[in-house]
């Protein structure tokens, strides 16, 4: 009987020996949020993981977090943490004992280690194979990882509660501090909400935080890290928690995530599972340093005004990359994208796409002359009328193309949507990018028909590419977990829509939006480079849309709710606009537009429209198609002496920065 006491024993030692090595050399289950495939930079590096796109999460090393917050949570979740090997013996033995007095799970006895393996590569349901899978885990977990790797880890994954996963995401969500400057008051209060991130939230149920707050205090003077006066003072004190309107992820350029994510799935066929938790590597055309930058300018703007969104999008109108996107003011509190929301007018902004097709058709110049008063329109074979206004009223008389952009006239404008036709405007608007549905009505001219901010700036794109198209792309590479090319996308294809010196002429024109005068002027200073660009405005919507050689970039500043925009709102779009391009391309030399071949400049008369003679007091440096410029001299001065040819290009006497300096050597 005794031989086969000790040989059964030495039989159950070598099995338990055998397993343990078992479990020693076998690798532990990748983590699901392992799994998650990455979005990386075009640099390559990593900015986020495709996971659920509610997750707030951002590991911290150890020597990151609070030591307020570790021994809080060990004094509540696990005191034996450092002296057992896994499996707290005595814990669950006691916790049986309740259970069994009061017929009822009142008490369970899970280590630290045991809800993380849990966490990490099990589900929640109660059955005997996840028991046994997670005392495998725990055991392999013990095995493989000293105590503070597997307290860092855990640290790192518990759920905190309104999406926010591990101690930095829960820091900066309640608190709006690193979890490494917690003290020991509000490190008590986190330290609680795991338990029942609902039911101890301090936004859900305050007296339920508090009464947890106060337990965790307790245990910690039970295990002698804190004195019974240090509990009463952490207890006693008014701690300070960041609004939910304040809140805000963690995650890194999170609608350019879900962007990509459309595109993966709907345009490039990956399936979402696969996306989810196939491993892959999505490399992107985003620059961090630029998608900082536009961060920044979105939420410098629009602090201080509840309720108010922005959208923001640039493109590099020579490859078509997107650098940056923002969609939304605060990703936490809403994930509507409105980079590509296509129910917001453009207003204004819309304008320079009926002015290119005007150029490229040759039916306008420049110079072309229209007179801006209050007008009755007559179109649809004299059968409708239209009678816009320009802003404030203000109307200018004769004025030509150069001042009808820079002061946004309106009048202006639909004079020459109904010269050309608007369904010359629309099918301009087509191939540049614009797929919203337009009207063909004269207040097209004047942006009626709503588009997105993405639309907007692949338009721009092309007026900034000389005239070119180029397909807007995210997504450069995809490569599975073993480094396997699964998608590359095509060779860089540009098409022509309209010809180099009509797009050149259209730049010139606009870059006197920021010039004195301008819809643009009041951001001019914050621009050290060469800028061309369009404001619009409407009652709900406010626009930038505009574009340097290197960016092309949309704007857009509104309501969601139907709000109207008062004067001060209508103002932000500007400047969000002007920290974004100086802040992006700080690292780049200031460049001047490229000068295409077939344009000219001619000094004109302003008040005629013609070429000017010796004797025009005024006269003014103007570009034009070559072709298309004035051919007849004016004769309200005199009969002075007129030029012989047409001029190089050059830019302007006046100058209103620096850069109109270089422009100038640059040419001579």
């Amino acid at each position: 009987m005794l031989k086969t006491i000790v040989y059964t024993g030495l039989l159950g030692l070598c099995a338990l020996g055998i397993s343990l090595i078992y479990l020693y050399q076998s690798d532990l289950p990748l983590a699901d949020s392992d799994r998650n495939s990455q979005l990386l930079d075009r640099n390559g590096n990593i900015v986020a993981a495709f996971s659920d796109g509610t997750r707030n999460q951002e590991r911290v090393p150890l020597s990151d977090i609070s030591p307020w917050l570790i021994q809080a949570t060990l004094a509540i979740e696990d005191r034996q943490f450092y002296k057992h090997v896994g499996f707290d013996i005595k814990g669950m033995a006691r916790a049986a004992l309740i259970n069994i007095k009061e017929m009822n799970k009142v008490q369970g006895a899970s280590t630290l280690t045991q809800q993380l393996a849990r966490n990490l590569y099990l589900s929640h349901e109660r059955t005997w194979s996840r028991k046994l899978k997670e005392a495998m885990y725990t055991a392999q977990l013990e095995m493989k990882y000293d105590k503070d790797k597997i307290l860092q880890m855990y640290l790192n994954e518990i759920y905190y509660g309104h999406g926010a996963y591990g101690v930095e995401a829960a820091s900066q969500m309640y608190f709006g501090k690193h979890a490494k400057d917690l003290n020991l008051a509000e490190s008590a209060m986190l330290a609680g909400v795991p338990k029942g991130p609902t039911y101890y939230s301090p936004y859900n149920h305050m007296k339920n935080a508090k009464d947890r707050q106060k337990t965790i205090l307790s245990s910690m003077v039970v295990t002698e890290q804190i004195t019974q006066a240090q509990a009463d003072q952490a207890y006693g004190e008014m701690l300070s928690f960041r609004s939910q309107q304040q809140r805000t992820t963690l995650s890194k350029a999170p609608y350019f995530r879900d962007y990509v994510r459309s595109v993966v799935i709907n345009e490039l066929g990956i399936d979402e599972n696969m996306l989810e938790h196939g491993g892959l590597n999505i490399y992107t055309t985003l620059d961090m340093d630029a998608q900082q930058a536009a961060e920044d300018a979105v939420k410098s703007e629009l602090n201080g005004s509840p309720d108010l969104e922005a959208a923001l999008v640039s493109i590099d109108p020579r490859s078509g990359e997107i650098k940056a996107l923002v969609g939304g003011a605060n990703y936490v509190q809403s994930q509507y994208n409105h980079a590509f929301a296509t129910t917001r007018q453009p207003g204004s902004s819309f304008k320079p796409i009926m002015y290119l097709s005007a150029l490229a058709s040759g039916e306008l110049t420049s110079a072309s002359k229209f007179s801006s008063e209050p007008t009755l329109f007559h179109y649809d074979n004299n059968r409708k009328t239209y009678s816009p206004k320009n802003f404030g009223d203000k109307y200018l008389g004769e004025i030509d193309m150069r001042q009808a952009i820079a002061a946004s006239d309106n009048i202006y404008a639909v004079n020459t949507i109904l010269k050309i036709g608007s369904a010359q405007v629309i099918e301009l608007a087509r191939k540049m990018g614009i797929t919203s549905p337009l009207k063909a009505v004269p207040s097209l001219a004047l942006g009626t028909s709503p588009v997105s901010p993405f639309e907007m700036a692949s338009a721009f794109a092309v007026i900034g590419n000389q005239g070119r198209s180029v397909k807007p792309l995210a997504v450069l590479k995809i490569t599975d977990e073993n480094g396997r090319i699964l998608y590359e996308a095509a060779p860089l294809k540009s098409e022509k829509v309209v010809e180099p010196s009509a797009a050149y002429v259209l730049t010139h024109l606009m870059e006197s939006v920021f010039e004195t005068g301008g819809t643009g002027n009041r951001v001019s200073a914050e621009i050290k480079r060469p800028v061309a660009g369009k404001t619009g405005t409407t009652s709900s919507d406010a626009w930038l849309v505009g574009f340097t050689p290197e960016l092309s970039t949309a704007v857009w500043v509104g309501y969601d709710k139907g709000k109207t925009l008062g004067t001060a709102e209508s103002r932000k779009a500007a400047p969000i606009f002007a920290k974004y391009t100086e802040k992006a391309l700080e690292k780049i030399p200031p460049k001047i537009f490229p000068i295409p071949d077939h344009v000219v400049s001619v000094y004109i008369d302003p008040s005629s429209g013609k070429l000017a003679t010796a004797d025009c007091p005024d006269k003014k440096l103007e570009v034009f198609v070559q072709g298309t410029e004035p051919t007849e001299y004016c004769s309200e001065h005199g009969e002075g002496e007129p030029p012989p040819e047409p001029l190089p290009v050059k830019e302007k006497a006046e100058s209103r920065s620096w850069w109109s300096d270089l422009k100038r050597w640059w040419m001579d």
